[in-house]
């Protein structure tokens, strides 16, 4: 049930978006945000598969959800699975057209958010994170599609950081990714005013912990001051490591009063 104070107004929502090539050559990360009335849809995805194949996983997979989005808006469980689905067909069918692309892939994390009614829905596959901050402090963070989750989850790792396990970028489920795994899928789940939510690629987060995170938000005064601030401290964080920064792509969502 939604908010009282939120329910049945047209909630204001700050959204701001980055998308940076980090250290790398090209950028495998594509993000984008499209409303139709009261209702938005946000998309971050990360591709693999090659200099080539990333690129264009990562767009295909943005490309299908926004546009299967705009076509049937709205803000159900039942719409997202579709909305993913469609992103999987397509990456699929550039597959099999294009056999060089064969290994490509991408993550993928979509949050469509409804302002009159004051809720949010989202689904992910992969390690694209979605967190939702309430009252300052995180409330709910999505679960990776990763090798060394699944190692911690069943006990084989306890104590392990995924930002630091030498197997941290190793996905069990990805569109493209040869697995029947299914996207995980949330709400709809009532947003409160203040409530923040964080969509992001590894290249954000592996560099950025919760804390800093919460830190970042309360010093914000914006979602944009909130993503240049998070961009810093993970360019601080990476600054002197021997491993090359990684494409980052993060948006950002503050939910305020009409």
């Amino acid at each position: 049930m939604a908010d009282p104070a939120l329910a049945g107004r047209n909630v204001a929502l700050d959204i701001a978006e980055v998308s940076c090539i980090g250290g790398r050559s090209s950028n495998q990360d594509a993000c984008a945000s499209t409303d139709n009335g009261a209702l938005v849809c946000l998309v971050v995805a990360d591709g693999a598969g090659g200099h080539e194949g990333g690129e264009i996983a990562s767009a295909l997979v943005v490309q299908a959800v926004v546009g299967a989005f705009e076509r049937s808006p709205g803000g159900t469980q039942a719409l997202l699975r579709a909305l993913i689905s469609k992103a999987t067909n397509d990456v699929q069918r550039e597959k099999i057209g294009r056999p060089q692309l064969a290994s490509m892939s991408a993550t993928v994390a979509t949050v469509l958010l409804d302002r009159a009614h004051g809720e949010a829905c989202w689904a992910h596959l992969g390690d694209t994170r979605i967190y939702l901050f309430r009252g300052g402090r995180e409330l709910h963070v999505t679960r990776d599609h990763s090798l060394v989750q699944q190692l911690i989850d069943g006990g084989l790792a306890i104590g392990a950081d995924p930002r630091t396990h030498k197997r941290r970028n190793v996905l069990y489920a990805a569109i493209g990714a040869e697995s029947d795994v299914l996207p995980d899928v949330m709400g709809p789940l009532a947003l409160e005013e203040g409530d923040a939510i964080l969509i992001c690629t590894d290249g954000l987060w592996e560099w950025v912990t919760e804390d800093v995170m919460e830190a970042c938000l309360a010093r914000a005064g914006s979602a944009q001051e909130w993503l240049n601030a998070l961009c810093a401290a993970a360019d601080a964080a990476s600054t002197g490591s021997e491993e090359t920064r990684d494409n980052y792509t993060a948006q950002a969502v503050v939910v305020g009063a009409p």
